[in-house]
């Protein structure tokens, strides 16, 4: 596979560093493939959109999911994942999730992550929606997920590695053969580079985040911009699952005109038994589903947005006045706080929640040692699809799939490091001309893509709203276009211009991917077409650029993702 010859207009990099491998993201992907590859010897350098610790990773309440119970195996880990993912995750992927997933939590505490422990000196587990035991390991209550990237960030800063923060990253470098040979990337004024340069090695590994921005309301940072799926594309990578995105189902509710991200409300509060109710009090799950309030996630949000559509209302109410004072500041400090701050008290009253877009199940199709099509491209953690999800993810595996496999990314390159196969690569030089190639979105695009996505294709979605939203975007797709090639215009190079076209190229993704997708499984929910239809649709939806930027689509033959490489490397490591 190699590259669509599509990048970002920018300047021409000002300044480089070279390197064996460059990791784009700090969370818990990133940062585990950058301190795994840099312990095999690899001169690695890691570059993030903001601070070390600003990735999705900090926001992360609920815990991280692995069979470390009395009692629990890896077996019932899978069934659970399989259950939730609707017919569509890759068996294998999630074999090795589970099998592999105790032992990294386990190098992760090595790493010096603390989590809470229960009054017998072992780890404290709970229960969270699709779980039949209680495997959900936290840190600080609810503040699992700023605890992991503390302990990652020590861990990075302690060994010295090589960090550039303030960076958005641009596009793929690649050589005459379509080989990675590095990327470029804009560092936004702070830090010893400045401007537009570019880290030249022959792996790169993107561990982006997610594209919740591309929703009015998401659960997402600002910077979760779809940046690693859109890169991805224009260097002629695959794409996958795209149209299953996951809507919390208990996200504070500030308001029907609310935008940006939203304070979620972790389903660890109905995994210590708080209830869905609505403003008459009542318990409108209870019935839906053998395991009720806890049931996976498509279905809890798909159970609310019923009741609200049946009742007229906004939102619906999570109960937890039964916890008492004592138990939501032990367990629940930050959302206890994030609701105080918006003068709601859980203590004394229910809180008002709406589902919002928090979790995209697709992004960069890769095979089991997280390698793309693109030969030295690897993705991890929620830019991946690496299959474990499915139609839907299963509640706390996020951080355990972002561990394991950026631990197997870091082993295939070390293999590959050792068998002589990973070596400088020349970049092929970016052709300049005084016109740009491809034009770029004003920044207010950026919202006006939002306002298209949350209407036509948020929890439900139609062939009526789809066509819609489709319509709406290709019309910012050609007026940009036809404004560069009738007058050779188009907005300014910069962070908000580039995010704004990043968000459309994936907005136009997920639209195409879910318009072809005529059923109901996990999390996309078509109205038009309420049943699961396991003979025509228990496949996965591919999606590629062209060059001319159109979107090439087919579909796979089976819900096991084919090869990502028609002939695997040599040194490709054992499967364990």
């Amino acid at each position: 596979m190699t590259s669509t010859g599509i990048r970002l207009h920018a300047p021409a990099p000002g300044w480089s560093i070279d390197a064996d491998v460059v990791v784009v993201g700090s969370g818990v992907a990133g940062l585990t493939a950058a301190l795994r590859c840099e312990a095999a010897g690899l001169n690695t350098v890691v570059v993030t959109k903001a601070r070390l610790d600003d990735g999705s990773t900090r926001w992360a309440q609920g815990g991280i999911a692995a069979a470390l119970g009395e009692g629990d195996s890896p077996a019932q880990h899978l069934d659970d994942t399989l259950v939730a993912g609707a017919g569509l995750c890759d068996e294998q992927a999630v074999r090795i999730l589970v099998t592999e997933g105790p032992d990294a939590v386990r190098r992760l505490i090595g790493t010096g992550a603390r989590f809470d422990e229960s009054d017998g000196g072992g780890l404290a587990l709970t229960r969270e929606g699709g779980h039949h035991r209680r495997r959900i390991a936290h840190a600080g209550g609810d503040a699992t997920g700023a605890e992991i990237s503390r302990a990652l960030v020590e861990a990075v800063r302690a060994r010295g590695m090589r960090t550039v923060e303030n960076a958005l990253v641009l596009d793929l470098l690649t050589d005459a053969e379509g080989r990675t040979a590095g990327v470029t990337l804009h560092v936004m004024g702070e830090g010893q580079h400045d401007g537009v340069g570019a880290v030249h090695a022959p792996a790169v590994v993107l561990a982006t985040g997610g594209m919740g921005q591309v929703f009015s309301a998401t659960t997402n940072p600002s910077v979760s911009t779809g940046d690693g799926v859109a890169l991805a594309l224009r260097a002629g990578a695959e794409v996958s699952d795209l149209e299953f995105v996951q809507f919390h189902p208990t996200v504070l509710f500030l308001g029907p005109e609310a935008e940006g991200q939203q304070p979620l409300v972790s389903e660890a509060v109905r995994g210590e038994g708080a209830h869905l109710v609505d403003a008459d009090g009542v318990r409108f799950m209870t019935g839906q589903h053998e395991l009720g309030e806890l049931a996976p996630r498509d279905i809890v949000a798909k159970g609310i947005m019923r009741r609200m559509q049946e009742q007229g209302a906004a939102h619906m109410y999570l109960d937890a006045r039964h916890f008492g004072a004592e138990m939501w500041e032990h367990r629940f400090p930050t959302i206890l706080a994030a609701c105080r701050a918006h003068g709601i008290d859980p203590v004394r009253e229910p809180v008002p929640v709406a589902p919002a877009a928090h979790y995209a199940s697709g992004g960069v199709r890769t095979d089991p040692h997280g390698r793309t099509t693109v030969p030295g491209l690897y993705a991890c953690g929620e830019v991946a699809c690496t299959g474990v999800h499915g139609a839907n993810r299963l509640a706390s595996n996020s951080l355990l799939e972002g561990l394991v496999y950026a631990e197997r990314i870091a082993a295939d390159i070390a293999a590959a490091h050792a068998g002589s196969g990973l070596h400088a690569r020349v970049p092929q030089p970016a052709p300049r001309s005084e016109v740009p190639e491809h034009p770029l979105q004003p920044a207010e695009a950026r919202f006006a893509i939002q306002r298209i996505m949350t209407e036509g294709a948020g929890v439900l979605r139609s062939a009526d709203s789809l066509t819609k939203a489709a319509d709406r975007l290709q019309r910012l797709h050609s007026e940009a276009r036809d404004a560069l090639t009738e007058n050779g215009k188009t907005a300014e190079p910069g962070v908000d211009t580039w995010e704004a076209t990043n968000l459309l190229c994936v907005a136009r993704v997920l639209v195409a991917a879910a318009q072809l997708r005529e059923e109901t499984r996990g999390c996309h929910w078509r109205e038009d077409h309420a049943d699961r239809d396991d003979t025509a649709w228990r496949r996965h939806i591919v999606v590629r650029l062209n060059p001319d930027r159109s979107l090439a689509v087919r579909t796979t033959d089976t819900a096991d993702f084919p090869p990502t490489r028609p002939n695997p490397p040599a040194h490709r490591p054992q499967e364990q």
